[in-house]
């Protein structure tokens, strides 16, 4: 594992894995917002979302960072630790495109009601 950034559990080189959530993509699903995994650049869905591949991932794999994939957005958060954490930049694109909608991927009418809150 390359930890190109000095900091444990991140990997500054790697490019995120797409621009939406991977099994979403994969299963016709939709999200929330998206996180992107600073070991790996596994795109994954929110814990808002109804399927939470984002933390379904650090849980999985032991990747415990990730960074907000949505734009305007440059936060750290430490799912072993539950708190934000310091991070450096990372390899882009560092968000989902813009003109990407939110919610996204197969959103249903009735989404607003499938949120996890």
């Amino acid at each position: 594992m390359t930890e190109s950034s000095g900091t444990p559990g991140i990997d500054s080189t790697v490019p995120p894995s797409g621009t939406g959530c991977v099994e979403c993509l994969q299963a016709d699903g939709w999200w929330f917002h998206l996180r992107r995994c600073a070991q790996c650049g596994h795109i994954g869905c929110c814990d808002s979302s109804p399927a939470q591949h984002a933390s379904a991932h650090a849980s999985e794999t032991g990747h415990q960072i990730v960074r907000s994939f949505e734009p305007g957005e440059d936060w750290f958060w430490h799912y072993g630790e539950s708190q934000y954490y310091d991070g450096p930049t990372l390899a882009p694109p560092l968000s989902r495109p813009e003109s990407q909608p939110v919610p996204g991927g197969n959103v249903p009418t009735n989404w607003q009601s499938q949120l996890h809150r």
